[in-house]
């Protein structure tokens, strides 16, 4: 399956197949370039598929140099972001060259930015090994860090000049990666697709047990929507691809509450973020509380937190709300909220005051 992000001179393709990794080397060799390869991973998937990636690029006469970086959200920090640039300076990768991110959102996110920065931008392939990255990270160009202010918030757009995915890789994914990566399939529905929400729930199970067709089909739809909001709105402009971040605000005040840690991955984040993001929408009387009702029987059967005490967080209502305001949505003290009038119904808003917002969670975290 081939699908193109739609960026005038800067489009890129999508390929989606089953063993894609074991022919990189043929679907990059038309990336003119120097023979060397900088490739950015971690420890954990260094060690499961860069022999695999290694031997695909080597066999297309690629010389592959790697950096393996340690695992985790810690990663993506100035710290490491300095190791990352002056190593590639150090292999002496040019503009024309090409970095390739392999790995998870993490890496993806890190090696783009690097890739954004260094030597004022130089040309990256996302080959991403989570469900996550693979359904949302790797696509669309956004590349950052995570600062001591929240998630996100030092980076650039910087679109890679191919993805590659490969869906056998997933075969490795624990299961707790597997169902957080779900939680930004589901969202898709969620947003703008009350069809496929019904899909989601009618194969979550499959989905889960990593059935190939459902995978795949699951995979294809949430990138494809994905590329078609990119190219409609690729700097959040518009508002349309701001759309993609529901759950996004409250699900990062909780990341950073939880310290940016393995505590809360951020896809189970998102799934509580667009629990309570549907739940504030019923409370306002925007959706009807039994869409609401119905979206939290479906994260909490996809094993995922839909409340906070889920997490095992000690925290309040003042502090969450502290937290959103560092969000990059916030305009003129106002903050910017996705919110739903039904399943597949999202929009943006910045009416809703943060008193509000924080009489809303203080109920929330209060409930047994």
């Amino acid at each position: 399956m081939k699908l193109t992000v739609e960026l005038g001179p800067r489009s890129y393709p999508i390929l989606i197949a089953p063993g894609a990794m074991r022919e990189a080397g043929a679907l990059t060799a038309e990336m003119r370039g120097r023979a060397m390869v900088a490739v950015v991973t971690d420890e954990t998937v260094a060690g499961l598929h860069l022999d695999t990636l290694r031997a695909a690029l080597e066999g297309a006469g690629r010389q592959v140099e790697a950096i393996i970086l340690p695992p985790g959200e810690a990663t993506k920090s100035w710290a490491h972001l300095a190791l990352l640039t002056d190593r590639l300076l150090a292999l002496g990768v040019e503009r024309g060259d090409f970095i390739v991110a392999l790995g998870g959102g993490v890496i993806g996110d890190l090696a783009g930015f690097a890739a954004a920065i260094l030597r004022r931008g130089c040309r990256f392939v996302q080959v991403p090994t989570t469900l996550l990255s693979q359904v949302d990270s790797s696509v669309g160009g956004k590349t950052a860090i995570d600062s001591a202010a929240g998630k996100n918030l030092i980076g650039a757009f910087h679109q890679p000049s191919l993805v590659l995915i490969d869906p056998n890789v997933l075969a490795t994914l624990p299961m707790r990666e597997l169902r957080a990566g779900y939680a930004e399939i589901v969202k898709i529905g969620l947003i703008g697709d009350a069809g496929f929400f019904d899909w989601c729930d009618a194969n979550l199970d499959a989905v889960l047990a990593r059935d190939p067709a459902a995978l795949a089909k699951a995979i294809e739809t949430a990138v494809r929507a994905k590329a078609e909001v990119v190219a409609a709105d690729e700097h959040e402009t518009t508002g349309l691809r701001a759309l993609l971040n529901l759950g996004h605000t409250f699900g990062h005040a909780l990341e950073g509450e939880a310290g940016f840690s393995d505590l809360l991955l951020h896809g189970e984040a998102v799934a509580c973020g667009m629990v309570l993001a549907f739940r504030l929408s019923a409370e306002l009387g925007l959706c009807p509380a039994a869409d609401a009702e119905r979206v939290a029987a479906h994260i909490v059967r996809a094993g995922l937190p839909a409340h906070p005490r889920d997490i095992g967080l000690t925290t309040d209502a003042a502090t969450l709300v502290r937290h959103m305001t560092q969000d990059k949505k916030m305009q003129g003290g106002r903050l910017g909220l996705i919110l739903a009038r039904g399943i597949g119904q999202a929009f943006t808003t910045k009416e809703v005051e943060l008193a509000t917002v924080e009489a809303f969670l203080a109920k929330v975290l209060a409930e047994a």
